[in-house]
């Protein structure tokens, strides 16, 4: 399905063609803007991209047909087909990958830099994330946020915070791989409580945190332990994971004061309410999810939204 907000629309790409123009726009915000490591070739053909873009599915935003902002998807079918996730490099997703359903990696979120300001084409990255989601009956979504820069005392306040209250049930924790770090990294710097917690202030430390990282907070994400300094790309990252059973009782509570407020109001169609019985309700994929989970996240710009349910065939990944 494609989702269209006036000259915008989100969806996975279909051809080659559109798969490079993700791999470009990637190149021009991590290596060129952010100054992440490149080889020749990559320089050569202005792309990003690594292994794991072989069998991965883009899911991008499209403005007059520029591709202007995107996120890489790697569910589980694809991860066994290529040897495991990206994030296993850094973290240990084992009691995650014991779970039974599907599970799907997030990565490589950018948007152009022009497209920044209001937020809509992330918004509709989310909205995409989200048919991907009801579609592919996805348990849980994870992935690896950044901040650019490799001294995480830079981020101590928002990552002390993410630590004291944000992380993740035992029985589904990632921990950071020290064993994985470059080997000019202390180890001592993947603490993630930085800070004794007396001295963390909220105020300052959501200040701290990207758009991204407060993103997946509204959706009631949590963390896992640890940040991984990556050299390549010259990043402290920290581990977050989305529970999509728990993101309607988590919005509820965001936009209206309580996890209950919709019962309570006598709502019982609305978006808002249906979110949680989408994922293992028997209409798991049909278009009236996908349509809750659309006017969920566009909510001021849900009255321009229009659906194309039958798009042409997709392309196969198969190549960088």
């Amino acid at each position: 399905m494609t989702i269209k907000v006036r000259d915008y629309e989100v969806r996975l790409t279909r051809t080659k063609e559109e798969r490079k123009q993700v791999r470009q726009l990637r190149y021009d915000v991590f290596c060129v803007e952010e100054n992440a490591s490149a080889t020749e070739e990559q320089k050569s053909l202005g792309e990003e991209y690594d292994s794991y873009d072989t069998y991965a599915d883009y899911m991008a935003v499209f403005h007059n047909g520029k591709i202007v902002g995107t996120y890489r998807i790697i569910d589980r079918e694809a991860a066994e087909k290529m040897g495991g996730f990206y994030t296993e490099r850094e973290f240990n997703l084992s009691k995650i990958k014991k779970i039974k359903g599907n599970i799907a990696e997030m990565s490589r979120a950018c948007v152009n830099a022009e497209y920044r300001e209001n937020g809509l084409v992330m918004r509709l990255l989310w909205a995409g994330l989200c048919e991907y989601v009801v579609k592919r009956k996805v348990a849980i979504l994870f992935g690896v946020p950044s901040w650019v820069g490799q001294k995480p005392a830079q981020f101590a306040q928002a990552i002390s915070y993410l630590y004291y209250n944000c992380l993740s049930p035992l029985h589904l924790r990632a921990t950071v791989l020290k064993e994985n770090l470059d080997p000019s990294v202390d180890p001592r710097l993947t603490q993630m409580n930085i800070l004794p917690r007396v001295f963390v202030d909220e105020d300052e430390a959501r200040k701290q945190m990207t758009p991204l990282i407060k993103g997946y907070l509204r959706l009631g994400a949590t963390f896992g332990r640890g940040v991984f300094i990556d050299k390549g790309f010259g990043t402290c990252d920290v581990f977050v994971m989305v529970q999509t059973k728990n993101v309607d009782k988590t919005y509820q509570k965001h936009f209206a004061g309580s996890e209950n407020a919709f019962d309570e109001l006598g709502i019982k169609e609305g978006p808002l309410h249906m979110l949680g019985k989408i994922i293992m309700s028997p209409i798991t994929g049909t278009a009236k999810a996908i349509r809750a989970f659309a006017e969920l996240f566009m909510r001021e710009d849900a009255e321009d939204i229009e659906y194309i349910d039958k798009d042409e065939s997709e392309e196969t990944p198969g190549e960088h």
